[in-house]
């Protein structure tokens, strides 16, 4: 099975929804998804989600489902910190909790990072996400045996799925799905709007441990002409 994890197009944030860009984005996806020819389409319940993942399920004839466990608000609210001007913000956005994140007292504790002393706080957050990452892959068909840092294929239901979701819940969601300490994830991991990972569970196999295709790929905008700023920042 393929799993393509799409993130929404460049966002309005307050009201939830897409800017012109974002629209854009949506559009030139649709072209790329034909190709990856997903057979079920997921999405956050968020309003920027759905309007990224509409053209696609439109062009493709599929329904979407919504997924409410995936809106970013819950993962905000569990994996966030107030700053020292009163502001919330991800963990990994800044400077103080990244390094601390990235540190090698964290990177000892591996999956149980969320023991240490000051992340102690966090651990509901990101065992609810690991819970519900490991039902959504059951419902597909592939139980998550953690001992072994792998899947079990007992009864795949489809070849290509597509997700439809955020950034910063994706750092969480893809550090369960691949059994990655979070705080590794999501300090050196990051993808920008529109962008696509994909991931690759080779059912042959009797253990099958997930492998990253592709991480935050824009190919799609390149296609279509569009500006790949990352998060509207000129890097290229």
């Amino acid at each position: 099975m393929l799993l393509f994890y799409v993130r929404h197009g460049d966002p309005i944030y307050k009201p939830d929804s897409l800017t012109e860009l974002g629209h854009r984005q949506a559009e030139a996806l649709v072209a790329r998804m034909k190709v990856c020819a997903p057979e079920k389409i997921f999405s956050s319940t968020s309003t920027r989600a759905m309007m990224t993942a509409e053209p696609t399920a439109r062009a493709l004839g599929l329904e979407i489902e919504p997924l409410d466990w995936c809106h970013e608000t819950h993962a905000h609210n569990e994996l966030s910190y107030y700053d020292r001007e009163g502001k919330r913000a991800w963990l990994f956005r800044r400077e103080e909790p990244r390094r601390l994140l990235a540190s090698a007292e964290v990177k000892r504790l591996g999956d149980k990072w969320y023991t240490h002393p000051d992340l102690e706080k966090y651990a509901p957050g990101i065992q609810r996400i690991q819970r519900e990452t490991d039902a959504f892959m059951l419902n597909l068909g592939f139980r998550h045996d953690p001992e072994q840092g792998g899947y079990i294929a007992e009864s795949p239901r489809y070849n290509r799925v597509a997700l439809f979701a955020h950034e910063g819940f994706g750092a969480a969601f893809l550090s369960c799905l691949l059994d990655i300490p979070y705080p590794m994830f999501c300090t050196h991991f990051e993808m920008s709007h529109s962008n696509i990972t994909v991931i690759e569970f080779r059912d042959s196999e009797a253990l099958i441990i997930p492998r990253v295709l592709q991480h935050s790929n824009d190919s799609h905008l390149v296609a279509a002409d569009i500006p790949t700023n990352y998060q509207n920042r000129l890097l290229f």
